[in-house]
């Protein structure tokens, strides 16, 4: 029996169908989830892709986090579900206040859509377990407000509790930082993606989803999109993520050490 992972679709979502594909591709049942569904019976983990939700009118995603369905969302990751955010995922779940930190307007003002550098920071969390190695990955950005930011209390404390799994990179694998090249937004010490302080959520601004075929450009996704699935999986059937914890990390219901 395969893996059913739900797809959180919100009006103006336009990354839906690509993420459909990439949890086919890697070996996944997807489920799409309507902002109103409050249902969420069947599903063994969760991904809430890139779009506009309703329109992002006021601050990216700042509307959808008060949906019925992120309610439910919230409820799952508190059983300790997996959930992952991609794009205005991400930013949908740092204004529900599922992981740490904010997304403000890029550094530069402007809407950037490139292709980036992501260097995993660990491999062994329920979202990085399937990368192969700790190489930088090749996949797009598409964004105006993906420049992450937390004060610096809160940045040293995610440095010690291993909860930033992915950081941009330049070209001589070198980490990013806000005035680099390599960092597309201005990120706050190169940061891509963090995950919550038990370890089973997780958000990330590049693209994995849109990178998971070599005939698109890029596979290099497809190891992040297979974690989250690989993860699903073990949660739905033993009601625990096992994976190696870094030090200062707290336990908590639904994921082991």
């Amino acid at each position: 029996m395969s893996v059913r992972i739900g797809i959180v679709l919100f009006p103006g979502y336009n990354r839906d169908i690509d993420a459909v594909n990439a949890l086919q591709v890697a070996g996944a049942e997807a489920q799409i989830l309507w902002h109103e569904d409050t249902d969420l019976a069947g599903v063994a983990g969760i991904l809430i892709p890139g779009g506009f939700a309703y329109g992002d009118y006021i601050r990216a995603g700042v509307i959808a986090r008060f949906s019925p369905v992120m309610r439910a969302v919230a409820d799952f990751a508190a059983r300790g579900g997996p959930v992952l955010g991609i794009c205005n995922g991400f930013q949908v779940l740092a204004e529900a206040g599922l992981v740490p930190g904010a997304l403000l307007r890029n550094r530069g003002l402007r809407f950037v859509c490139k292709e980036v550098a992501l260097l995993p920071e660990h491999l062994d969390t329920p979202f990085t377990r399937e990368i192969a190695g700790r190489r930088p990955l090749r996949m797009p950005v598409a964004h105006g407000e993906g420049c992450y930011y937390a004060d610096d209390a809160t940045l040293d404390a995610l440095e010690a509790d291993g909860a930033v799994l992915w950081r941009y990179a330049n070209d001589d694998g070198s980490v990013a930082g806000p005035d680099d090249a390599g960092n597309p937004n201005g990120s706050l010490r190169g940061i891509a993606g963090v995950r919550n302080a038990v370890g089973n959520v997780a958000g990330l601004m590049p693209h994995p989803e849109t990178a998971v075929e070599a005939i698109i450009g890029s596979e290099d996704g497809l190891g992040i999109v297979r974690s989250l699935v690989v993860s699903a999986g073990e949660w739905s059937t033993t009601g625990r993520i096992k994976y190696t914890r870094p030090a200062g990390a707290g336990a908590a219901a639904g994921v082991s050490a």
